[in-house]
């Protein structure tokens, strides 16, 4: 396969300045006192430059896109049993996740994605929609800390799938896109990417994950200790090192990153399987990061090593750490509160209210 990267690359432009000073100046007059309303008088700027317009429209149409994946490396690393991927995925697309939920309450629809679940569908008896397995790679990845999780060409498919559904979602209609995960094992391949992208150690990167006890943290370290040594002569080649350490699904969410960044959408990143997704995209194109907002903080620790790569503030923080896009979920609802202050909110001079005195 032949990926080109350079013509997706290409694409990222960056918000737009004019708006944003335009924005920053209704700020001012709106009837409160200046930074009265915070991070959120940050957010509605932010909206208007991405969206080029001020005041800027609350997202009406935001796509949540939930890539499932299984890893090899699970048996070892998770509290959970691998087969608990596909059932979750079940469970999104009957409606009773955290994201299903969530995405309700704030007005966005959810899609979910077996990029590399490690089932087929036809033999289980389950009735699956034809679009769950549209964009599969692969049957899961191969443990990560033995050899490499998939190919190169799995590695550029699944990359390109995630651009293309960056593009099928905003052909749709999208106007804000959150990406989630989903994939017993997936922040041990996370960790080993931020790990190589970050230059840290594993114990660094290395977190509780679904809630993993010591004797399993020490394995789930020396698995991320072993990819990122065998990926250590990749720093110049991001693709390489979602083949070696990544997988199908965090090769597909780097597309799509990537992908939403490239059609100027805003998109919200949730925790840190995302923000290591998010790590490959940002070297592949530094203007990426201007198109994403951090949802929220992960209380995995490799999750504030990514914020500070990306020098991306986190809406809030609230120790969540479950995927699925529910943190990006929860800063969509103050986003869409940051754009209604900056577009509703009367003006001084429209409400007949006194500004501030001028010194």
């Amino acid at each position: 396969m032949n990926l080109d990267l350079t013509s997706i690359v290409s694409r990222v432009g960056v918000p737009d300045d004019a708006v944003r000073e335009l924005a920053l100046a209704r700020q001012g007059v709106l009837t409160k006192p200046a930074g009265a309303l915070g991070r959120l008088e940050d957010l509605s700027v932010w909206l208007s430059a991405v969206q080029g317009q001020c005041p800027p429209t609350a997202p009406r149409a935001a796509r949540v896109v939930v890539f499932a994946g299984d890893h090899g490396v699970a048996v070892r690393t998770s509290a959970y049993p691998p087969a608990v991927t596909a059932q979750m995925v079940l469970n999104l697309l009957a409606g009773g996740a955290a994201a299903n939920v969530l995405a309700e309450t704030v007005g966005a629809k959810v899609r979910v994605l077996d990029i590399a679940v490690d089932i087929d569908w036809a033999e289980t008896g389950h009735d699956v929609p034809a679009a769950l397995t549209r964009h599969k790679i692969r049957r899961g990845s191969m443990p990560l800390d033995e050899g490499d999780a998939i190919s190169r060409d799995e590695a550029e498919r699944a990359f390109l799938a995630g651009v293309a559904v960056a593009d099928e979602e905003v052909d749709a209609g999208a106007d804000l896109l959150i990406a989630g995960d989903m994939g017993i094992g997936n922040t041990t391949a996370a960790a080993a990417l931020i790990g190589l992208l970050a230059h840290r150690g594993p114990a660094e990167v290395v977190g509780r994950g679904t809630g993993i006890d010591d004797d399993v943290w020490m394995a789930k370290c020396a698995a991320v200790r072993d990819g990122m040594f065998r990926a250590r002569e990749l720093a110049g080649d991001p693709i390489g090192m979602l083949a070696a350490v990544g997988g199908a699904d965090l090769a597909a969410i780097s597309g799509f990153l990537l992908g939403g960044a490239a059609r100027g959408v805003p998109v919200i990143l949730d925790g840190v399987v995302i923000g290591a997704a998010a790590l490959v995209a940002n070297a592949l194109s530094y203007r990426a990061r201007n198109w994403w907002l951090a949802g929220h903080r992960s209380v995995e620790p490799a999750h504030g090593i990514v914020l500070d790569r990306l020098r991306l503030d986190p809406i809030v923080d609230y120790q969540m750490r479950l995927g699925e896009g529910s943190g990006a979920l929860v800063a969509l609802g103050v986003l869409t509160c940051a754009a209604a202050t900056l577009a509703n909110m009367a003006t001084f001079d429209g409400a007949g209210v006194a500004g501030p005195v001028a010194p």
